[in-house]
């Protein structure tokens, strides 16, 4: 980053001017004497008041806030909260345990079975300006074995798909060049062929075990959707219908939660990701070779006459300048990554152009080679369920939310949400993507998905959270060898968010199409949001920018948001006690950091509660 951008930075996040300067320059650290404009009181929102908080909530609500924090809290309950709810039913009986669920943990977390038993809560938080972002809750949680059966003939075909060295390259490559592409392409490979392989039932694995199927060699995995068929494929978008519509009857400008994975073969989800991670790593690699690796990524330009003559060196034998007429560039005589990945758009009308190097035979091999007519038509089978969920979403004016995953699945979670973002994010943005801000390559998905809606002319839609799979991802990154994809630390992940923020915020100022949920239980990043809204011009009333938080978490920030006016919601998730305590099971572990951290949340519910007690309200009930 140059001084002066450095400079700028630091004086609107209230650092001051630095020591010295460029080389020659004269500026000194001296204070900067002007009156600081009149605060505008639409954004001095206090989240230090817990009266205000948490009038929504009846005494008894706050003493099962206050229990069910403190137990999350303890890293040994958490560890073994899957155990611990089976050895309470057990001894309980199904009855009694459902209800002590319902009076502790689901009641916490769930708003109930049914979309008509959530009406209530919805109504009463949409009341206080809070709104809701549905979300069926339902997680199948099946024992190793039954895991195993399901999964092993998707993982016989990944394997062959990921792991099978090609017999038909186009042409021979030399080492020295192979070498260099594996330096872009092995660490982001590694981790799909992972799935492929872990999956696959060993010797020792076969025995009967009935650990939960998500916790597979002591790493939480998020919750999977096993492909039986297609026609299970069709029952899981006829509950996400059925979650759009219940959106739109309980709520206005709801929100509703899919996920991918429950849309299609996963296997499909494994393989055209890594065909379009190979794609953008050779993509780096005919960079590197020229040069330019060394830029932030929307400057990567390749010169064609100079990208046409290393690909032919290389050994490729079509012409790639001739695809790319000038109505298709960009810049008339340069293709930068955008550019470069129009190709797979275009994958059926130029195969013969999608060629890169094998790092086994070191030869140039076609990129689809393993992608055929069963791919293609399973991407089809995947859209139109998309296709299908966004046109309910517009008839009951509800925006969709797809979901992250994980990083073997989530390039081509990305590429789908573009697809249906061009269709219909035309006028508004009743599509979001979502952005896990603990990855590295956050800030360069975010750059390249905000230009893309520039260049095509549709609006972005994002929803930015700091990632729920870190152990996951780490785990399996350090047991397989490539490259973590996490950012080192909280800190750095923080500045990773907040610099996908501004530059989303940044967008919305520009043309102020573009909209952006900051799904954050972090106060500080809340109050940098308000902060930077206020500097832009941004008002509440714009619903440009919008707030999030899960349900029975962080009210503190949630309520005094609503009641300032500014568009905030609740992740709400719903269903049977039975069927959500894998979910409930998988929270717990993804949210342990928080829960371990919420000693101010903790604070202001005792705060709250002796309040209370002190002034004969103990028995008090929400009024509106």
């Amino acid at each position: 980053m140059s001084y002066h951008r450095t400079l700028s930075a630091c004086v609107r996040v209230g650092l001051g001017v630095p020591y010295g300067g460029p080389k020659g320059s004269r500026l000194t650290h001296r204070p900067i004497q002007h009156t600081p404009p009149a605060a505008d009181p639409r954004f001095s929102v206090d989240f230090d008041q817990p009266k205000e908080a948490y009038k929504s909530k009846a005494t008894l609500e706050l003493l099962r806030n206050l229990l069910v924090l403190k137990l999350c809290s303890y890293d040994v309950l958490v560890d073994n909260n899957k155990q611990l709810m089976d050895l309470s039913k057990t001894l309980l009986g199904q009855k009694a345990f459902e209800q002590l669920m319902k009076m502790t943990f689901y009641g916490q977390f769930v708003a109930g079975e049914d979309h008509q038993s959530i009406k209530p809560l919805i109504q009463k938080n949409r009341a206080f300006g809070v709104g809701t972002v549905l979300d069926y809750s339902v997680e199948e949680d099946v024992c190793q074995e039954k895991a195993e059966r399901k999964e092993t003939g998707a993982s016989a075909s990944i394997s062959v798909a990921l792991l099978s060295t090609p017999t038909d390259p186009v042409t021979t490559l030399r080492r020295s060049e192979c070498s260099a592409f594996q330096h872009y392409q092995e660490c982001n490979i590694n981790r799909m062929e992972d799935v492929a392989s872990e999956s696959v039932p060993s010797d020792q694995s076969s025995v009967p075990h009935c650990e939960p199927a998500d916790h597979r060699d002591g790493v939480m995995s998020a919750p999977f959707y096993f492909y039986a068929d297609e026609a299970k494929c069709d029952q899981h978008m006829d509950t996400f219908i059925k979650c759009i519509k219940a959106a739109g009857g309980s709520s206005e400008d709801g929100f509703t939660a899919i996920k991918m994975t429950a849309l299609g073969h996963p296997q499909f989800l494994v393989q055209f990701s890594e065909v379009l991670v190979k794609w953008r790593c050779f993509f780096s690699f005919l960079t590197a070779k020229l040069g330019k690796d060394d830029r932030e990524v929307l400057e990567q330009k390749l010169d064609l006459e100079q990208m046409q003559a290393l690909l032919t060196k290389l050994g490729a034998e079509g012409d790639i300048r001739s695809w790319f007429a000038s109505e298709k560039l960009h810049s008339s005589s340069t293709i930068d990554i955008l550019d470069w990945n129009s190709l797979i758009d275009d994958r059926t009308k130029v195969p013969h152009l999608l060629v890169v190097p094998n790092l086994q035979t070191e030869c140039l091999e076609p990129l689809l080679s393993k992608f055929a007519e069963e791919e293609e038509q399973q991407m089809k089978r995947m859209l139109q369920r998309l296709e299908v969920l966004a046109k309910c979403a517009v008839e009951n004016r509800v925006r969709l939310m797809v979901d992250a995953e994980q990083t073997y699945f989530q390039p081509a979670i990305n590429w789908l949400t573009l697809v249906m973002q061009r269709i219909f994010n035309t006028d508004h943005p009743i599509v979001f993507n979502t952005y896990q801000c603990y990855l590295k390559e956050a800030f360069d998905n975010v750059c390249m998905d905000v230009e893309l809606s520039r260049r095509d002319g549709w609006c972005f839609g994002a929803k930015l959270v700091r990632g729920a799979y870190l152990d996951q991802e780490r785990s399996r990154a350090e047991e397989i060898g490539y490259e973590d994809p996490i950012n080192p630390d909280y800190e750095t992940t923080n500045c990773m968010y907040h610099r996908c923020l501004d530059h989303v915020l940044e967008e919305i100022e520009r043309n102020r199409k573009a909209n952006v949920m900051v799904a954050s239980h972090n106060t500080d990043t809340v109050k940098h949001t308000l902060r930077r809204m206020e500097e832009m011009g941004l008002a509440p009333t714009d619903k440009k920018v919008y707030f999030g938080q899960l349900l029975g978490m962080c009210d503190q920030i949630s309520f005094p948001l609503g009641q300032a006016g500014f568009p905030v919601y609740k992740y709400v998730p719903y269903g049977p006690i039975s069927e959500v305590i894998p979910y409930l099971s998988r929270r717990a572990q993804e949210n342990r950091g928080v829960m371990k951290g919420a000693q101010a949340e903790r604070e202001l519910l005792w705060t709250e509660l002796i309040r209370r007690v002190t002034s004969a309200e103990i028995f008090y009930t929400h009024a509106l």
